[in-house]
């Protein structure tokens, strides 16, 4: 399992992710806090359980984090919510609003947070 490689992509989504916040483009702010936790969700299972969830299915890598216990659901907390704004930034032609952007980020950090203490632990 390449967990350093989840965490590194986990950390790197929400650095650019802060930049795009300074030029005000919230869709894509939303986008790659996503993809952070999606990483950081990948590290903790991999790192836990030696799995990660391989499809496109956001519901196979949130069972696979609740089976890891408490870090996981830490993580499937803020990951439901997030994977919840996937098809409104992705997909819809509406705008985020940049405050929801800001709270996408905020979440997409806790998510990171959780997986760097969980792979540095053990």
């Amino acid at each position: 399992m390449h967990v350093r490689g989840y965490i590194a992509k986990a950390q790197e989504y929400p650095a650019a992710a802060t930049t795009e916040l300074e030029v005000s483009r919230p869709i894509a702010v939303t986008s790659l806090a996503i993809h952070a936790a999606i990483n950081a969700a990948d590290a903790v299972t991999g790192h836990r359980i030696g799995r990660r969830a391989a499809g496109q299915d956001h519901a196979e890598v949130r069972a696979l984090l609740r089976e890891v216990g408490r870090d996981g659901v830490e993580v499937d907390k803020d990951l439901g919510r997030l994977v919840a704004l996937n098809t409104e930034a992705e997909y819809e032609p509406d705008e985020v609003p940049l405050s929801e952007a800001r709270r996408a980020v905020e979440r997409a950090k806790r998510c990171v947070l959780v997986a760097r203490r969980v792979v540095s632990a053990e």
